[in-house]
């Protein structure tokens, strides 16, 4: 059967309960599926009175019959039920005896008699693997693939004397992807949905409620199995046929073209979108112009000048090659074996002899699978080599490529020594004892899968706030690298496996950078500390804590994307549907800030991520580092290259360059207002490409008199010096209602001279030093604007006698209103205070929103009522009550007015990184 391709064995659970009305069944059938099918009718407690199925071959049991023989299930292996049309009578009657009263055929390649089919009190019911009558025949997923159908699906129906036209039980469907195969229909849909279904058709029969809709011959077609001799592609059609046509016959028989006289077979095609990599021109026969053997394959161009890249090719003698090695596929010279070597090649020798049981030695011109080797004979070939050999890197594909014992051979040898991989990435690490650790730190520009050097060559220090002293240069990007990294992220979202990955796969990628991010998860804090200043408990917990967090919540999503169906006007006698798809946006820019140099990274780039697309970041010029360490990782995990590139350097010159960029679909950026504002315009000007700002804020916290008092103390600190005031949701400013204004000033004075300042690798450090020397500058001039204002300063407002960039926390009460440090975001560990009239709720709600920003807000109250009007009134993105910086990885975060649009964490963040597709069809 042709449809019959590789698959991987599931498991799938059920309900524990049975149901109450049982079957006697047999199966009738064979395969992987047959036996899930087999196994879960039992589950749900119906009997299996006998399985028949086909004989073993070359010594070996059909999967369904291995399964039934160990749970002492009768099973028959009859050749055939019938001789020259005629039903065997002792075949039938060793049948009727097992007393079925169903007949279960979930994949059947013999020919039942009727006798057969109509004998059970029920009838028989059979899985087909297309939505009948379309694709009648033996080859239906092919057929449906080749005729460029949009929808898949499977058909349940009540087996009858014609070829399956008898009436259909139940039908599911699922939308075919651009780049579905063969393989990715059956193992997405049609194996598990066909599995679930064939279990919910018995119980429907065993409830009599089992429906019988006749088949109608309206669109119904007939298609039979391919064969190698007319399988050839014609290239004088559009790409998207081309490409149909490849994938439906795609592995067997395969689909063929003719390049330099030679028959060769095409593998692994997906549409290409505009872009099409440079490569070597190939001359092909019958195309409309020569295709183009490029890094990653073979591209094809279809009559309307539109391209397909195939993966792979197999040349007339079996040999099958990289597409992208088709002009140096025979300059890999033969490996000499050591004797080590030899002995497992003879051991290896002894895997294929097992296999191939019929062949009666084992040539080094062996050919696996013109010796008769099918698909599940390529999985135990497999993960027979890897049990000898733990650790080696082997796949399926890997003996299609080396088809012959001595390709095979020499293949296997190659991957042992390593020497077939690809070039294992080159690190040029800036390293640093520290923290107990000596810290490896990537300084160069990650492009494209690789660290390098700035275009240029240029470099800039990144300073240790703690103490001023240079951690090491990094590399300073110019508009040359920015352009480079876009063009990588393009290719890797049009071209490359991201693109095309199933997304529960890109899922478990970003679940394995999770786990990385958390092996690596000290280092990753101590470079966030001496970075940025972080105190390292808080970077550990918090910068690196809930990076991981957010990678795992965001990886959880990528297979939870899901658009709409929605219903519309029929436009009679038609009738019409509607749905929608959700798509990523293709290469997007991330602009990160200073302050949560990972964490930033981390709520911006996972969503981005998980909805598919590709992006180029720019970390902030003076804490780039742990976004570099981050790169590092995203290798180790097996992010594909080019999906994510860093490329550091400053604002004026790269951050405008990705803002101008017109292959960027979409910027996110996380800083000041007036950078936002600049970066709305160019993405305006340039392509008018997506934006989500997430700006300055100057957040309100209003506290009533009848707070929990030690509860408000406690969090009012935390609102405000939690990483040092380096915080955008910070509470800019505190309104403390006027009869406990005096009493919680007292008692935060009391806690602010208890915070130790200090080095941020104590672990007894509360208060690090602040993140760079321009900054420190400007909070102490801050202060000094709010004294010469007539603000009191209670305590600190100056810079801490050490080196370092240290700014003492400090405490401003009677702060007006029209002051500058009651209007304007600090940034830093400075207290602003002022004070309301007793019971004057409305009041101080207007001055808590007279303010342009609107990212968070608080507020403090034991009454429920009070707290409900106050927070329904606030005008700030987060509201929280009797609580602050409590943020979560599934709870938006995002501000109003001028702090900016859009929302990061949460399911909000993916729609920040999506697309809809609305799809109307009349039918």
């Amino acid at each position: 059967m042709l449809w019959t391709a590789n698959r991987i064995t599931r498991k799938f659970s059920t309900s524990s309960n049975y149901y109450q009305n049982k079957l006697r069944l047999a199966l009738i059938g064979q395969s992987l599926f047959g036996q899930e099918v087999y196994t879960n009718l039992r589950k749900q407690g119906h009997r299996v009175v006998g399985v028949f199925t086909v004989p073993d071959r070359d010594g070996k049991a059909d999967p369904l019959a291995v399964v039934a023989e160990k749970d002492g299930t009768p099973v028959f292996k009859f050749p055939r039920w019938r001789v020259k049309g005629k039903p065997i009578p002792e075949v039938v009657e060793a049948y009727k005896a097992v007393g079925a009263e169903l007949n279960v055929m979930p994949f059947c390649s013999q020919f039942i008699p009727m006798n057969v089919i109509d004998h059970p009190a029920h009838g028989s019911i059979i899985y087909h693997p297309s939505i009948l009558p379309l694709h009648r025949g033996a080859s239906a997923i092919n057929w449906t693939l080749i005729q460029g159908d949009k929808k898949a699906g499977f058909s349940i129906f009540w087996a009858d004397d014609g070829l399956d036209t008898g009436p259909i039980l139940l039908q599911r469907e699922c939308p075919v992807e651009p780049n579905d195969t063969v393989d990715s229909l059956y193992n997405r849909f049609l194996f598990p949905e066909g599995i679930k279904a064939m279990v919910e058709s018995v119980q429907l029969i065993a409830d009599g409620k089992a429906p019988r809709v006749p088949q109608t011959e309206e669109g119904a077609s007939y298609e039979g199995i391919q064969k190698k001799s007319n399988s050839k592609v014609n290239l004088a059609q559009p790409a998207e046929a081309i490409h149909n046509w490849i994938r439906g016959h795609d592995k067997v028989p395969g689909a063929w073209a003719v390049i330099d006289g030679q028959t060769v077979t095409l593998y692994g095609s997906s549409m290409l979108g505009e872009s099409v990599p440079a490569g070597q021109p190939l001359e092909i026969e019958g195309a409309s112009q020569p295709g183009v053997v490029t890094k990653n394959g073979l591209v094809l161009y279809g009559s309307d000048s539109k391209a397909l890249m195939v993966k792979n090719l197999q040349f007339e003698d079996g040999k099958m090659i990289s597409a992208a090695k088709y002009f140096s596929s025979g300059d890999t010279a033969s490996v000499e074996l050591t004797d080590d070597e030899k002995k497992m090649a003879e051991e290896i020798r002894d895997i294929w002899k097992g296999i191939l049981s019929n062949v009666a030695a084992i040539e080094e011109t062996t050919d696996f699978f013109k010796s008769g080797a099918a698909s599940m004979d390529v999985v135990r070939l497999v993960e027979e080599i890897k049990q000898k050999c733990v650790g080696l890197q082997l796949q399926n594909e890997d003996v299609y490529m080396a088809t012959t014992f001595q390709d095979f051979i020499q293949m296997f040898v190659r991957r042992l020594r390593g020497e077939d991989q690809e070039e294992e990435m080159v690190i040029d690490y800036a390293t640093k004892d520290v923290n107990n650790m000596t810290v490896k730190m990537p300084w160069q520009c990650f492009i494209n899968g690789k660290f390098e050097d700035a275009e240029n060559g240029k470099t800039a220090d990144t300073i240790n706030p703690a103490d001023g002293s240079v951690i090491c240069k990094v590399a300073y990007a110019s508009v040359g690298d920015v352009d480079r990294a876009v063009a990588a992220a393009k290719e890797a979202f049009e071209v490359g496996p991201w693109g095309r990955m199933n997304p529960r796969d890109r899922g478990t990628l970003l679940y394995k950078l999770a786990d990385l991010m958390e092996e690596h998860q000290e280092e990753l804090a101590t470079i966030e500390s001496i970075d940025s200043g972080a105190v390292y408990t808080l970077a550990l917990k918090t910068h690196v804590g809930m990076s991981i967090q957010t990678f795992r919540y965001f990886a959880g999503w990528c297979d939870k994307i899901q658009g709409k169906t929605i219903p519309i006007n029929q436009a009679r006698p038609n009738r019409n549907l509607t749905f929608t798809k959700k798509e990523p946006l293709g290469v997007c820019a991330i602009v990160i800030p200073w302050n949560y140099p990972l964490m930033m990274l981390a709520w911006k780039s996972a969503a981005c991520l998980a909805a598919g697309n590709t992006l180029v970041l720019k970390p902030a010029q003076v804490t780039p580092l742990s976004a570099l360490k981050f790169a590092e990782l995203t290798v180790k995990a097996g992010i594909p290259k080019g999906v994510i590139n860093i490329v550091p350097g400053s604002g004026g010159m790269v951050g405008q360059r990705l803002s101008d960029h017109p292959d960027i679909r979409k910027l996110g950026f996380t800083g000041s207002t007036p950078i936002g504002k600049q970066i709305m315009k160019s993405c305006a000007l340039s392509n008018l490409k997506k934006v989500s700002l997430e700006l300055g804020g100057k957040s309100p916290l209003i506290i009533f008199s009848d707070c929990d008092m030690d509860k408000a103390v406690r969090m009012g600190m935390s609102s405000v010096f939690f990483n040092k005031g380096e915080n955008c949701i910070a509470a800019g400013r505190l309104f403390v209602e006027e009869s406990i204004h005096d009493e919680y000033i007292r008692r935060v004075l009391e806690e602010i001279k208890k915070m130790k300042v200090g080095d941020p690798l104590d672990r007894s450090t509360d208060h690090g030093p602040q993140n760079h020397k321009a900054h420190m500058e400007k909070l102490v001039e801050y202060c000094e604007v709010g004294m010469k204002e007539g603000a009191t300063l209670v305590y600190g407002g100056k810079q801490v006698d050490r080196p370092g960039f240290f700014m003492e926390p400090t405490l401003f009460t009677d702060v007006e209103d029209h002051m500058f440090i009651a209007k304007e975001e600090s940034f830093g560990p400075i207290m602003v205070v002022s004070k309301f009239k007793d019971g004057d709720i409305d009041g101080v709600l207007n001055r808590a929103n007279d303010t342009e920003f609107g990212l968070a807000s608080g507020v403090f109250t034991r009454d429920i009522n009070k707290a409900m009007y106050v927070s329904d009134r606030l005008d700030a993105g987060t509201v929280f009550v009797n609580t602050y910086n409590k943020t979560d990885v599934a709870s938006p975060f995002g501000g109003f007015k001028q702090s900016g649009f859009g929302k990061d964490l949460g399911e909000d963040a993916l729609n920040e990184y999506l697309r809809t597709k609305a799809v109307t069809v009349e039918y």
